[in-house]
């Protein structure tokens, strides 16, 4: 069994640059937020540069599990996400297989009747929106899925789908790259310049980008950039694991979990398996930091989460990272290319358990690879998109766990937001101050 991300820091360089002297828009981060972004600005004729301090893809966007949904969604995010899936759409007819989207549904699973309850209430939502979500009997489930666990029931969308992280958001790089975005690997971006009390540029390893408009689209490593520009972003980071097991009959083609684990079938033949909601937190200044804001993410999660004292060495809340360096300093950026933590293997033998329990005719699978990724997630596990009190700087981050599915939205959302245009959804949910303006915290759904 492989393990490491599907992406790694010794791959080949794909957009070497060079950066430009200056560019209308600065974009710190190559995930799928920072891309769709650029992609969007591009074609909008907007020159834009897109610094990435490792490679495009590497960390989250490509260690997810590649559900594209709208079932479950925070009510505020749903409009964002259908606008993402009809987006989604379109790509597919330019990236052809490298999106691998395909509308196959997501579902999911009950256990118990307390679960099959808050499912019937997303139901109103659904409606609300005009979108195709039902709840499966377990009759009917036990007629299209193995039930060796005793569903009770299910939540479904058919509409929703699923797409291949690991080849979509590279290619959609490409795309935006041929509509003319710079788009320039190992380039970390150290910090922001201000002149007259806005942002005028990026200050990179390469050299310094004059730029009036800067999006911060970091992922994990958002709070800890944005906190040396001044500006504090309640943002944490667990370690969510993944595996991938080898080719295995196509029982079902779709998305779907329970209170156990998540599975979805892959192009490649395979399904991914994931643990569900469990993840691993290392304590690091940020928890303390933060403890006030995320205390009641905590009591929710406090089950699901595996507590742990200290971050690996170089990580963005390790308790040895630095907080602050200047401009002509080598910053922490430059010094881990690719946030790759090791996955953990004690949860993927768990996976392999539970998956030959609950499908006891196709049994033990075979992991193929583990890797692991470092969830972004703000108190309110929503994201934040909004101009910072920085004039010109601006922030696409937090997207918690379920950014892939949603980023197409997001780009198209922060290109206009940054031109200075209507974003055409109300973003009053996702704005910069609401950890610090006495706003309650407001969680996002746990479905």
């Amino acid at each position: 069994m492989l393990t490491g991300g599907p992406i790694a820091a010794t791959e080949a360089v794909r957009f070497p640059g060079p950066i430009p002297d200056a560019t209308d828009v600065a974009v710190i981060g190559g995930g799928i937020a920072g891309i769709a972004t650029a992609l969007y600005l591009a074609r909008a004729g907007v020159a834009v540069t897109v610094c990435e301090k490792g490679r495009v893809a590497a960390e989250q966007s490509s260690r997810n599990w590649g559900w594209v949904r709208q079932q479950g969604r925070d009510l505020d995010e749903l409009p964002i996400m259908i606008e993402a899936l009809r987006l989604w759409e379109g790509l597919q007819q330019e990236l052809g297989e490298a999106a691998g989207l395909r509308r196959t549904g997501v579902t999911y699973l009950a256990r118990t009747e307390a679960q099959l309850a808050a499912y019937e209430g997303w139901l109103v939502h659904a409606k609300a929106h005009g979108l195709d979500t039902r709840l499966l009997s377990r009759a009917e489930l036990d007629r299209v899925l193995p039930n060796a666990a005793g569903w009770l029931g299910a939540l479904t969308t058919p509409s929703d789908a699923r797409a291949e992280p690991w080849t979509a958001v590279p290619a959609m790089a490409r795309l935006a790259a041929d509509a003319g975005a710079v788009i320039v690997e190992d380039c970390a971006v150290r910090t922001i310049e201000t002149a007259a009390g806005r942002v005028s540029g990026v200050v990179t390893e390469k050299g310094t980008i004059r730029a009036p408009l800067v999006l911060l689209a970091g992922g994990a490593w958002s709070s800890l950039f944005a906190g040396n520009a001044g500006l504090s972003i309640p943002q944490l980071s667990s370690r969510a694991t993944v595996a991938a097991t080898e080719a295995m009959p196509d029982f079902w083609p779709s998305n779907a979990a329970d209170d156990r684990f998540a599975f979805r079938r892959r192009a490649d033949g395979g399904y991914t398996l994931a643990p569900g909601t469990v993840s691993d937190f290392w304590i690091g200044p940020g928890a303390f930091r933060h403890v006030r804001s995320f205390g009641r993410q905590f009591l929710r999660d406090v089950t699901n989460t595996r507590l742990h004292p200290f971050a690996p060495a170089g990580f963005p809340d390790a308790w040895r990272t630095p907080r602050r360096w200047r401009a002509d300093e080598e910053s922490p950026f430059e010094r881990m290319r690719v946030l790759d933590p090791a996955p953990n293997l004690r949860l993927v033998e768990k996976l392999q358990r539970d998956f030959a329990a609950t499908f006891p005719n196709h049994g033990r699978p075979r992991i193929k690879r583990a890797w692991a990724g470092m969830i972004d997630a703000t108190p309110d596990i929503v994201p934040i998109l909004d101009e910072t009190p920085i004039p010109g700087f601006f922030v696409a981050t937090g997207l918690s766990g379920h950014g892939f599915g949603i980023g197409p939205g997001i780009g198209r959302v922060m290109a206009d937001l940054i031109r200075g245009r209507d974003p055409g959804h109300d973003l009053t949910r996702f704005r910069f101050g609401r950890f610090s303006d006495g706003s309650p915290v407001t969680l996002g759904p746990t479905l």
